[in-house]
């Protein structure tokens, strides 16, 4: 990782309550879990900030990946691609603004993704998991933040993921809870 993006990261932990973005360990394990599994495509749900995209961008330079990043506020979006671009890893992120289900459904139909990272409305997930799921590689790995933080708000998706047969999941104890699901058939 080099400089700025270390420097980056830092600065942008100081505002993480006010961005709603994920935890430094949560950042890490995306970042080892990208590199080890020679991620190549990634669908981000919630840009904000665009701390989470540093964090995947900067693993996706490791493995020549590329990552789709959708956002619904602009201004936030704008902030995710000043800091991207400040750490040099424009080449590997592409942004799209707008409600995910619609960008998934308008945009990416033709796209297959072998990660999808899910940190955006927690009401919408079960929604947001249907629309996408038919672009997920057999192989794939779907992580989805605040599990344990928003119980209540994610329980459909949980029950939806858990009883699916073509998925094998996990919540992993990191902070606010990370539901990590391995889709195998």
């Amino acid at each position: 990782m080099n400089s700025n993006t270390v420097a980056t990261l830092e600065k942008l932990e100081i505002t993480a309550d006010e961005f709603w973005n994920i935890s430094h360990q949560t950042g890490n394990f995306i970042s080892m879990l990208i590199k080890s599994a020679k991620i190549k495509n990634v669908l981000e749900l919630g840009t904000s900030n665009g701390y989470s995209a540093l964090w995947i961008a900067d693993a996706l330079q490791y493995t020549e990946g590329h990552l789709t990043t959708i956002e619904f506020w602009e201004k936030r979006q704008c902030l995710a691609r000043e800091y991207i671009e400040k750490c040099g890893l424009s080449n590997y992120v592409s942004f799209k603004i707008g409600q995910a289900i619609d960008v998934i459904h308008n945009e990416l139909q033709n796209e297959q993704f072998d990660f999808v990272f899910m940190d955006a409305n927690k009401g919408e997930y079960l929604s947001l998991f249907q629309a996408f799921h038919p672009l997920v590689k057999k192989g794939g790995i779907i992580l989805a933040d605040n599990v344990i933080s928003h119980a209540k708000k994610v329980e459909p998706f949980i029950k939806t993921i858990s009883n699916n047969a073509e998925y094998q999941s996990q919540v992993l104890d990191l902070p606010d809870g990370l539901l990590m699901a391995y889709k195998q058939g």
